[in-house]
């Protein structure tokens, strides 16, 4: 788990690195509060999660203008699955994101919560991955 959190924070070293242009402050796909555990220091937080563009972006506060700089971020065509993780952390509402070599966990305020992030999160991974794939297809037939 730890490759994936600094991974996730390595975007934050610089703002054009971090949003990759994105503008997170307008118009998000989603957004919410959810329960994150530290990398470190295993305490859960709650942050302010924006799902936008197939980046999951985290902030300590749910006010969130141009300036702000998210605590962290995840490029969700990196992530392979994402599904519920009550049986593996025994706490209600909760879920993961996984990628070939580390899992993030998350817990929601309710089971519809836990249930739209799985949904949202879920279509932006198969968006932002079909779309490298439909270009390789692409790039096939044309040099057939």
């Amino acid at each position: 788990m730890a490759s994936f959190w600094r991974a996730a924070l390595a975007l934050t070293q610089t703002q054009s690195t971090q949003t990759d242009g994105v503008e997170f402050w307008s118009n998000p796909e989603r957004t919410g509060w959810l329960m994150k555990q530290g990398e470190h220091i295993k305490t859960w937080r709650r942050r302010w999660f924006i799902l936008k563009q197939g980046k999951l972006f985290w902030f300590k506060d749910s006010t969130v203008t141009r300036v702000c700089k998210p605590r962290g971020v995840i490029p969700v065509a990196s992530c392979l699955t994402v599904k519920g993780a009550e049986d593996v952390l025994h706490k209600q509402n909760a879920f993961e994101l996984s990628t070939r070599s580390d899992t993030m966990y998350f817990i929601a305020d309710s089971e519809k919560e836990k249930e739209d992030w799985i949904n949202s999160i879920g279509r932006s991974i198969v968006q932002h991955s079909r779309s490298v794939t439909d270009s390789e297809i692409v790039d096939y037939e044309s040099k057939s």
